[in-house]
């Protein structure tokens, strides 16, 4: 059955992903699709963020047929893995050294949403300023 994945912004759907129990076996290729982490000579890479992996963890990681579990490789970063086996879909948060950092520079993410006469406004046009959000929700 195929996989959906939500790493980082974009949801992918793995069609050769292999799910059992909590680990989530994906070829090299489907693995750079579906979440930007590269098999590089110096281990995995996104970006120009790498983790070398030692013999041991290669081991754990890997399997015998070359696929590899994203689900306990986010799991050794920390990152949160949330499954729903019914629907297949495999939810990645963020490692929390990363939720943290974005939380000390203080600086909200960019977002744009309309006014009440429908012209579009970003966060960003109003860096520099003071700005008040009011937000709402029925639940």
């Amino acid at each position: 059955m195929a996989q959906t994945l939500l790493y980082g912004t974009q949801p992918y759907i793995a069609r050769s992903a292999v799910a059992d129990g909590d680990s989530l076996w994906l070829s090299l290729e489907e693995l750079e699709a579906g979440s930007g982490w590269a098999h590089k000579p110096q281990g995995l890479c996104l970006g120009e963020r790498c983790v070398p992996l030692t013999p041991a963890r290669r081991d754990e990681l890997f399997g015998s047929d070359g696929r590899f579990d994203l689900a306990a490789f986010a799991r050794y970063l920390g990152q949160p893995v949330v499954r729903d086996p019914a629907s297949g879909t495999w939810a990645f948060g963020e490692a929390p050294e990363v939720r943290r950092s974005a939380l000390q520079t203080l600086d909200a993410p960019d977002f744009t949403l309309p006014d009440l006469d429908g012209t579009p406004h970003s966060l960003s046009e109003f860096r520099g300023k003071k700005v008040l959000l009011l937000s709402w929700a029925s639940w």
